[in-house]
Parts: structure tokens; sequence; C-alpha cells
């Protein structure tokens, strides 16, 4: 049993890890070497097709039940496969990112709200967007940086290295730095908020060791990161929504900054900064339940 334990590290190291990669980068390049709308299409058709049959789509239905227990299961599974093909039409759109220019008169995307990207760029402060994984979230920071103003952008990177090369290779076209989460990337976070930068989050995945926040009028364990750098450096908080309008055509709404709350009390501003943040997302989960990523235990239970 030994022998075996410490065999695995050496398979998954060096036969796993790099088929996995393979895989994937074989469907980024068949991905790129289709039009933008053919590998959206055939993105969402795989997904749909393929995805309700595996077995993580079991924490979607039930997410989806405990959050609209009036929906039946007909309304349910639909729900289902729209979170399929809006996953699969990401991943289709990944290489082609570099081809949109968001603010092009009578493109793919509308962007209703850039006088607040135009606010944050031109006050001399540091700011914080942040959106969560919906419609084509991607496309949250290049509404900003289309518009002139760099973002640091905050992200989990996969546990395979040779994955995070490819999704580092896939957003090289958006400015600003791309940190992964941990104490090195926070302690850079930092230093760009104090140097004046801005900061682009998404902020609806669980975190284990995070604070325990209403989420569906359920606890959900939710990073404080956004709240605690706001009341500390005074930084205004813009939420930026992107919704698949149709196809391959998208909105973009960025809003007017967050009132967050800032009585003196910083255990229970941060928490009630955090409430008002997921009371947003869940304001456009509700709206459009088939774009939010209802495949991760957002919830504890």
């Amino acid at each position: 049993m030994a022998d075996a334990s410490r065999r695995r590290p050496f398979w998954r190291k060096y036969l796993v890890l790099p088929l996995e990669a393979a895989l994937l980068h074989l469907a980024y390049y068949l991905f790129a070497a289709l039009s933008f709308d053919l590998a959206s299409a055939i993105g969402g058709w795989l997904a749909r097709t393929i995805g309700p049959r595996l077995k993580v789509t079991e924490t979607a239905v039930r997410n989806l039940k405990r959050a609209f227990p009036e929906k039946s299961d007909d309304e349910i599974a639909h729900i289902v496969r729209g979170v399929w093909d809006n996953l699969g039409r990401v991943c289709g759109e990944y290489p082609h990112l570099d081809e949109l220019e968001l603010y092009e008169p009578g493109g793919r995307v509308e962007v209703v709200g850039a006088e607040y990207v135009d606010l944050l760029r031109d006050d001399g402060k540091a700011g914080i967007f942040f959106s969560a994984h919906f419609g084509n979230w991607e496309l949250a920071s290049m509404s900003t940086t289309q518009r002139g103003l760099p973002l640091t952008r905050i992200y989990r990177s996969p546990n395979n290295p040779l994955v995070d090369r490819l999704i580092r290779r896939a957003r090289r076209h958006i400015t600003g730095e791309l940190l992964p989460k941990g104490s090195e990337g926070a302690r850079r976070t930092i230093e760009i908020v104090r140097g004046g930068g801005h900061l682009g989050m998404l902020v609806d995945q669980k975190m284990n060791d995070g604070i325990p926040v209403p989420f569906f009028g359920r606890p959900a364990m939710t990073a404080p990161a956004l709240a605690q750098i706001a009341l500390k450096f005074g930084c205004p908080v813009i939420p930026a929504k992107v919704e698949r309008v149709q196809e391959t055509h998208f909105l973009i709404t960025l809003y007017p900054p967050l009132d967050m709350p800032d009585s003196g009390d910083r255990r229970a501003d941060v928490k009630a900064g955090m409430a008002l943040v997921n009371r947003t997302i869940e304001g456009w989960v509700r709206e459009r339940p088939e774009q939010w990523l209802w495949l991760h235990r957002r919830w504890p239970d």
C-alpha cells in the first residue's frame, strides 16, 4: 500500500496532468480555428449534450431546488441545460476574446454604465470592480481595460500548472496583472491598492475559510477580502454584470458604486458589506439563473 501511495503522485504529475493539459490545449486550438459564432455554438452543443449526464450535475440540481423550491423538475432541468450551454459557449469563446471590441458601435457587446469606469479611471484613487461567474464573465474586466483602466485580476489558479499557463495565454491581451489567490497574491494586492491601482474580483465562489454570509437565504462561506480592502483604503466598489442576451451577443452593465457600510465596527461592516455584494449577485442570478455556474458547492451543506 505504501508503494502504491508513493506512485500516485508520480503518475499524476507525469501522466494525468500532462494528458489533461494536452486535451485542453487541443480543444483550445480547435476552437481557435473556428469562427467566434461556430466555436460558441459547438461549445454550447457539446456541453449541454454531455454535461447533464455528468455526476457534477447532481450538485447543480440540488442547489437549484434549494434556491427555487417553487420550480418544477422540468423547469430545473431546463435551467441546468442552459447552465451547461452557457459554460460550453464560454469555453468556445475563450480563444476569440481578443477579437472583441466592446465599445464598437453595432458590435457583439453593448456596455451600459461606462461612465463609472471613467469615474474610477480619473479620480486618482484605488478602486474595485466585482463580478460573478455569470454570462461570459471574462468580458467584465475587458470593459475597463478597453476604456484605459488596467485591472489587477485575482483568480483561483488551477491545480494543474500546465492548464494555468493556457489560461494566462488566453487572457494575455487583457491589460493588467493576473494574480493567483494566496498569501503572495494578497501581499501584491495590497501593494497595488496602496499605489492607487484597481482590482477585478470574481466573488461568488465558496471560500472554506471565509465568513458565513447569506446567499439565497442560506449561509454561504464568502471571501471577505473585497469588503476588507474597500473599508481599509476607502475604495469605491463597482458591480459589473455580463449577461448573454443572445447566443454570441452580450450586455455589460456597470452599476454606480455600492454604498458600503462603515459604522466603525470593522467586523460587522465587513460582513454587512459582503452581504450587500451577495444580494447584488443573487439579484442577477434570480433574473437569469441559467447563466450562473450552479455546478460548484457554493453552500457548506
